[in-house]
């Protein structure tokens, strides 16, 4: 066995060992650096870059090179090329290069009961042609920039996965597939795509039956979307939640948790774990974080991590917490001991990684010199 092999062998059993509940021999380091950031720090144009998926593997190596990881190290998920084909309304890109998500309203109010009826036909006849404006066709021309749409997909999927695939077997990094696919909580779907943020939390107050029997309509089609198509090693669904940090408790036990629960149970009994990545603040719902099955990973913004640490740390797998704007305003000094600090509040007993509470999006969020000494000094030093 080559050392690179033994290498990916060793990284692949400490991932194994944390996902399953298991204390390894030390702290994997799992950061997920995105690859705007990345583009900007190999030093290419973002704008043209982010278009030119040619050179991901060139991005993405200098990353390898220079950035400690125990994982393929960058995230891309989206391509301007197919929001541009189909002339998405919900992902524009800004100025700068960035793809960002604006306010959206693909289900109109009083078209509710369609949804609830018959939500996959409702999504196809009216929101889809109202959040992409190149479906907004004839049947014909609607199926032939869908055709196009699906093949940039599998195009740049398929281009950044045998580079990943490359780069892993280069490098030796340990085999883990935390984001085979990423469906929403079922709440997030209707308030993400469908009413828009507004909307919804008006929609709240005014009519919440209405709003649950829509939640509970998306709940197969997030499950279904969430779904591999096969069985993967060390792997798990991503799933973002938003809306909940901005609810009253009271309409997030009736209207978000339970959808969200039983979609997050259906794939624990398929023998498929969870990656939440719990965005802004759930203090307030920790209880209900509990409730969800063994082993679901949990991926924290912002919160208490001795708390979280103390209600969540003997079931679930935590991650997350360190303060990626540190990385931007901190002396190297600095950087490296609140890993320290984060290490000897979540380490202790197992079911931890180590990550920031979100990924660099910008060359100038955070100091590339900063994030080195962190990553390869949780590397060297991080045991449980």
């Amino acid at each position: 066995m080559t050392d690179v092999a033994a290498l990916a062998q060793e990284r692949t059993q400490i991932i194994t060992d944390v996902l399953e509940g298991r204390i390894p021999k030390r702290v994997p380091v799992i950061p997920g650096i995105t690859y705007e950031f990345s583009i900007e720090y190999a030093g290419l144009d973002l704008m043209n870059a982010a278009w030119n998926t040619e050179n991901f593997e060139i991005v993405c190596d200098k990353i390898c090179q220079d950035f400690y990881s125990d994982t393929f190290p960058v995230i891309h998920l989206r391509f301007p090329a197919l929001y541009k084909t189909l002339g998405a309304k919900n992902w524009i890109m800004g100025s700068q290069g960035f793809l960002q998500h604006p306010e959206v309203v693909g289900l109109l109010q009083e078209e509710y009961d369609d949804f609830i009826e018959n939500p996959y036909n409702c999504i196809m006849e009216k929101i889809l042609p109202r959040i992409y404006a190149n479906l907004d066709t004839d049947p014909q021309t609607r199926a032939i920039v869908m055709a196009k749409a699906f093949y940039i997909f599998n195009e740049e999927f398929g281009n950044i996965g045998a580079t990943a695939a490359k780069l892993s077997q280069k490098y030796g990094y340990g085999v883990a597939n935390l984001f085979t696919a990423a469906p929403s909580a079922p709440f997030d779907f209707v308030a993400d795509q469908l009413r828009g943020f507004r909307n919804m939390m008006t929609d709240v107050r005014r009519i919440p039956d209405k709003v649950e029997a829509a939640v509970k309509a998306a709940m197969p089609l997030m499950i279904k979307m969430g779904w591999p198509a096969a069985p993967l090693p060390n792997a798990a669904i991503f799933m973002p939640l938003h809306m909940a940090p901005f609810m009253r408790e009271k309409d997030f036990a009736r209207l978000y948790y339970p959808t969200f629960k039983e979609t997050v149970e259906t794939f624990a009994k398929a023998g498929r774990q969870t990656l939440l990545f719990v965005e802004q603040d759930w203090m307030r719902y920790l209880d209900y974080l509990y409730d969800l099955p063994e082993n679901t990973i949990m991926w924290f913004e912002f919160g208490d991590p001795k708390l979280v640490k103390e209600k969540l740390g003997n079931k679930h797998i935590l991650t997350g917490f360190y303060p990626v704007t540190m990385l931007k305003t901190g002396t190297v000094q600095q950087c490296v001991d609140k890993a320290k600090e984060m290490l000897d509040i979540l380490a202790p007993g197992g079911r931890y990684y180590f990550n920031f509470d979100k990924s660099p999006l910008t060359l100038s969020s955070a100091n590339p010199e900063n994030l080195k000494a962190v990553l390869e000094y949780v590397a060297q030093n991080a045991n449980y």
